[in-house]
């Protein structure tokens, strides 16, 4: 996936009032369409990773409760590892 730092297109967009206005107010200094183009880009990551699912269960079967909630322990215990950063760290 290209970064958002490649040359751009400028496209119209419709979309509901209401999320327009919620995502400008979050927007920032980036600006609306920068924020617009990050929530887009997350999206087609999601998209491709569940390709990614449906094609590793139709070659494997499908993922069970039990093996989620292992990798969720799994990352729950490494993120409790992982370093702290804060004010207190020089």
């Amino acid at each position: 996936m290209k970064s958002m730092s490649e040359p751009t297109q400028k496209y119209s967009i419709t979309m509901p009032r209401d999320i327009a206005e919620a995502a400008r107010a979050r927007s920032g200094p980036s600006g609306l369409s920068s924020y617009v183009a990050a929530a887009v880009a997350r999206q087609i990551e999601r998209d491709n990773l569940n390709d990614l699912i449906q094609v590793a269960e139709a070659e494997h079967g499908p993922i069970t409760e039990e093996e989620v909630q292992a990798l969720r322990d799994q990352l729950h215990q490494a993120r409790e590892q992982q370093p702290r950063s804060g004010a207190g760290a020089a």
